[in-house]
């Protein structure tokens, strides 16, 4: 029979996976089987530096903790080495973790959670193909200064052609 401290732990150990789940904007789950210890060195260093909490966990635990949050749905993609990036950053766990599968075809995306629904691998990597938020701003400036920018232009053609005529 488990010993008392060890079931308390475990359970607390859930608690705070849950907890996670339950704060994270993004959750990203991948298999890392194959990358070696400097290729997981440089993914955690890519991740942390964005913000990203990249733990890797039993699957029991975090079937456990997805139970409590009411995301079973994640059962799905819990089997074989699971790694977890927790993030209130939409984009950024998805787009670095699969530029990162890219260079590295050891690291499969397995799925995750967006916004508090499930997600497959092929979505994850929807997701990350989409712009920063940084460049989803800048398109956004680009698209409102367009008409300002018409109108000067406009203006000055028409200054310009009163001076040619004076």
């Amino acid at each position: 029979m488990a010993n008392a401290k060890i079931i308390e732990a475990k359970q607390q150990e859930v608690d705070v996976i849950a907890s996670k789940l339950r704060e994270s904007t993004t959750t990203v789950v991948a298999d890392y089987r194959g990358l070696n210890v400097a290729q997981v060195t440089l993914l955690r260093k890519q991740l942390r530096e964005a913000g990203v909490d990249f733990q890797v966990l039993k699957n029991s635990l975090v079937s456990r903790a997805a139970a409590n949050v009411e995301l079973t749905e994640l059962d799905a993609i819990l089997a074989g080495p699971t790694a977890v990036a927790f993030s209130k950053d939409i984009i950024a766990p998805a787009k670095i973790i699969s530029d990162f599968a890219k260079k590295n075809d050891a690291l499969k995306v397995k799925g995750g959670i967006v916004e508090g629904r499930f997600v497959d691998a092929a979505q994850i990597k929807a997701l990350a193909d989409l712009p920063s938020r940084e460049g989803l701003l800048s398109m956004l400036l680009s698209v409102l200064q367009a008409p300002m920018r018409n109108v000067a232009l406009a203006v000055k053609a028409v200054a310009e052609k009163n001076e040619a005529s004076a």
